[in-house]
């Protein structure tokens, strides 16, 4: 029996799910909550190689920790109207991101998690369920306009959200 349940372990933490994130070694530059009336909607935070922001440096992962449960239509809208906000949503309706993310975010359930990984050549979304360990990259990697629109939410100096940027980016202090 001591055998089996070794040979059980074994085979889920050899599964690609199970293997490290880019991330799991980057440091926390900044963590903020988000609040919607009485109700906290996320924890998210900032993480970097090293620790520290700096605007269009790669790599950067904005993690996003969800407390509620929202589907994935309120989350495009709400996207959508950041990005009415921050004047893009010309290049959103011209690139087809808005349909883009719809179709690559799941609905997500407290306890769920959405990263996005940023690089050089664009982002990717990766996803873990509530009480889960396993983290999968969700859709395809999006190009360098995306990324920058994306990230624009929450780290633009003009974004709706000034408090989280400034906690996220680490020139305020963390939640």
């Amino acid at each position: 029996m001591k055998h089996l349940v070794l040979a059980v372990l074994v085979l889920m933490f050899s599964c690609a799910g199970f293997a490290s994130t880019p991330w799991d070694n980057w440091q926390q530059v900044g963590r903020a909550t988000l609040t919607w009336g009485p109700f906290n909607v996320y924890h998210s935070a900032l993480l970097t190689p090293d620790g520290k922001y700096q605007a269009q440096k790669w790599p950067q992962a904005l993690a996003i920790d969800y407390l509620r449960s929202i589907d994935r239509q309120e989350l495009a809208k709400a996207t959508a109207d950041q990005w009415q906000a921050l004047g893009l949503t010309d290049a959103a309706q011209k690139n087809g991101w808005l349909k883009a993310v719809e179709n690559t975010w799941p609905d997500v359930r407290e306890g769920s998690e959405i990263v996005f990984v940023a690089d050089d050549h664009g982002g990717q979304f990766y996803s873990r369920a509530p009480d889960s360990v396993i983290v999968n990259p969700i859709g395809k990697p999006f190009s360098p306009a995306f990324r920058d629109a994306f990230l624009a939410i929450w780290l633009s100096p003009a974004t709706q959200y000034p408090d989280l940027r400034s906690k996220l980016t680490g020139t305020a202090t963390s939640d």
